[in-house]
């Protein structure tokens, strides 16, 4: 691993994009992390959806399905099919041919064909993303940062240090500030796989003096906090983190 930490590319794609369509692979390191991204609105034609749905497994078009709005069910194509393809970029797989499961806590991974790849889904109202990287846990969370921020689950839920940065921002940036520390804290959850069994005032998010984020743990300590590698960054309208197990 760098000192510098992981090398993480983050790649905005779309239907026509060629790192989508072309049959090659592209090396990824077991310090790198790749973030896919993609715009729903940039795949709601139906020629599209249609290509996206011919990549999925039979389970998840009967799931795809069972979405009574038709943007969450675009949302799903849209994560599955991606998760598919930036698979395939990164090994010699066709899209149609991997195969998930999940554990007891809703983790999805590859089940067939075995693979060193891990990889990472979240989607939000306008944005979906894939987190890929190789032989380590990844995970990964997008939120839409134009709602209002949802405060009470910070005051209620956050660990005090992280509370008491929020509220101390000024009321303009108080929503990204708490988008920041809940996607953060959504992706680390993610690479963990325990779900909600994980409260997340065990656990808080810190930047240290040369501005990278650290995470720390209320006693009994849950995790090594040198093991763990984060970053996130917005866009005009949402928020985004990934956190990579390192150590």
């Amino acid at each position: 691993m760098s000192a510098r930490g992981p090398r993480l590319l983050r790649r905005l794609v779309a239907p026509d994009d060629c790192r989508l369509l072309q049959g090659s692979t592209e090396a990824l390191a077991d310090d790198g992390v790749c973030v896919w991204l993609a715009e729903p609105a940039a795949w709601s034609a139906p020629e599209d959806r249609q290509r996206l749905m011919t990549l999925l497994s039979e389970e998840e078009r009967a799931r795809s399905q069972r979405f009574h709005f038709d943007e969450d069910r675009l949302a799903f194509l849209i994560a599955h099919g991606l998760a598919r393809m930036a698979l395939s970029r990164h090994a010699a797989v066709a899209p149609d041919e991997w195969r998930f499961s999940a554990d007891s806590y809703g983790k999805p991974s590859i089940a067939a064909p075995a693979s060193t790849l891990r990889f990472s889904l979240s989607h939000t109202r306008g944005l979906v993303a894939c987190a890929i990287a190789r032989n380590r846990p990844v995970g990964v969370d997008v939120e839409d940062a134009s709602r209002p921020a949802p405060l009470e689950i910070a005051e209620r839920y956050f660990g005090p240090g992280e509370r008491r940065d929020i509220f101390a921002t000024d009321p303009d940036q108080r929503t990204r500030r708490f988008f920041e520390y809940w996607t953060l804290k959504e992706a680390y959850v993610k690479a963990c796989g325990l779900g909600l069994s994980l409260p997340l005032d065990r656990f808080e998010l810190r930047r240290d003096a040369e501005g990278s984020w650290r995470i720390a743990f209320a006693p009994p300590p849950l995790d090594d906090p040198e093991a763990w590698w984060f970053h996130a960054w917005p866009t005009p309208t949402h928020q985004a983190a990934v956190a990579l197990r390192t150590g």
